[in-house]
């Protein structure tokens, strides 16, 4: 079992940046396919930002040119740096990593509160 712990989250002004950090406890990140999600109250949990095994990464529509997926495999840390944040933004975020196919997996993070003040 792998542990994931997302932090980073708080409240900030509209306009304003947040870098939001998913730690691993075991080395799973270089093989793994990583994703940063977020659901807002009363709203299905979306795919914000994922980055591929081989560092490929794909955004969502709403966040693109905002918004930045990385990962540091020396640390098993994967990052979501939010500039320009709207209001829109505000979520509970969770990292998840999965793998599929042999030894798959599918594992969450219980989530960090982002919230965008106007």
């Amino acid at each position: 079992q792998v542990q994931l712990v997302e932090s980073g989250g708080g409240l900030v002004q509209a306009g304003g940046s947040l870098r939001l950090s998913c730690v691993a406890s075991r080395t799973i990140f270089s093989i793994s396919t990583v994703g940063w999600y977020r659901q807002a109250p009363g709203k299905q949990r979306d795919l914000v930002a994922r980055i591929l095994a081989g560092g490929s990464t794909i955004y969502a529509d709403s966040v693109k040119g905002r918004f930045t997926i990385s990962r540091d495999t020396a640390k098993n840390t994967v990052y979501l740096q939010m500039n320009s944040l709207k209001p829109e933004d505000t979520a509970v975020y969770y990292c998840n990593a999965q793998r599929i196919g042999s030894s798959s997996y599918d594992y969450w993070g219980q989530g960090t509160q982002v919230t965008v003040s106007s």
